[in-house]
């Protein structure tokens, strides 16, 4: 595994690399690689067997530089365009969990020429009526200053999965990951404070443009992005295979059940 930093028109974006082969662009999440743990976990790690997996840390996250304007959806898409420019990619296979996710759907849409196969993990991005995406802001405050129950709960099966405790124990952490889970927050916060966060309510009608192949996998258990999402991402993509759910799993479905994740991806990659 590496971490480099590359300038994209005059901004530095933090890149994690690790294995050979063709391209596999990973964009992360909340409870995912640039956001908790600074290096790849066992999920991306089997992605890199046999695949060169690419992972750029999303604006302002992990060393990588905040946009200088803009601060939504739309900025934060057409900015992944470019390091993908400055990749030399010029067509690419990408996979994205919750807010990566989604920016991945949003490049689809609008650049459907340059994504090969597009593969979605519990992504936010879209509005459901009586399904709203929780409130990661409320939850990431720690409970009598220490304690990060309900936001172990939000983001994984249960509070007291062992996954959970690894990337969000009570107390705190090092600042290096201190810094990482704030960046990612603020991140988040580019799209509003102000309640059903991280959708944009155009993304339905438009899922139709990214005519690529696409899976969509989702948690059974997600307490963060109802699995009401997952089906109208699976209905609305182009060329989706049906939803994968992995029953009980909660949202960071790939980190509660790497293996069981990671088998569903490379199928659908490698067209098995």
């Amino acid at each position: 595994m590496s971490l480099r930093l590359i300038k994209v028109r005059g901004r530095e974006v933090a890149i994690l690399e690790e294995g050979s082969g063709e391209p596999l662009v990973y964009l992360h999440g909340f409870a995912d690689v640039h956001a908790a743990p600074g290096e790849f976990q066992a999920f991306h790690k089997r992605l890199a067997k046999g695949r060169r997996l690419i992972a750029p840390a999303l604006p302002g996250v992990n060393g990588s530089e905040e946009l200088p304007e803009g601060r939504n959806i739309e900025d934060v898409a057409f900015h992944m365009m470019e390091v993908m420019d400055a990749l030399g990619l010029e067509k690419f296979d990408i996979v994205g969990h919750c807010a990566g996710g989604w920016v991945a759907a949003e490049m689809a849409v609008r650049h459907p020429e340059r994504v090969k196969k597009l593969g979605l993990i519990g992504a936010t991005g879209l509005f459901v009526e009586g399904e709203l995406i929780g409130d990661v802001f409320m939850h990431a405050q720690p409970e009598r200053g220490v304690e990060y129950h309900s936001l172990r709960n939000l983001l994984f099966r249960n509070a007291d999965h062992p996954i959970a405790l690894q990337y969000y124990p009570n107390g705190r952490a090092d600042i290096d990951t201190e810094v990482r889970r704030y960046q990612m927050l603020r991140f988040g916060s580019f799209f509003g404070f102000r309640p059903p966060y991280f959708y944009n309510r155009v993304l339905r009608d438009r899922l139709y443009r990214a005519a690529m192949p696409s899976c969509v996998v989702w948690g059974g258990a997600d307490h963060m992005v109802p699995l009401a999402h997952g089906r109208f991402y699976a209905e609305g993509l182009g060329k989706s295979q049906a939803l994968h759910v992995v029953p009980g799993a909660g949202h960071a479905v790939h980190l509660e059940e790497p293996d069981a994740v990671a088998a569903v991806i490379e199928r659908f990659l490698t067209g098995a």
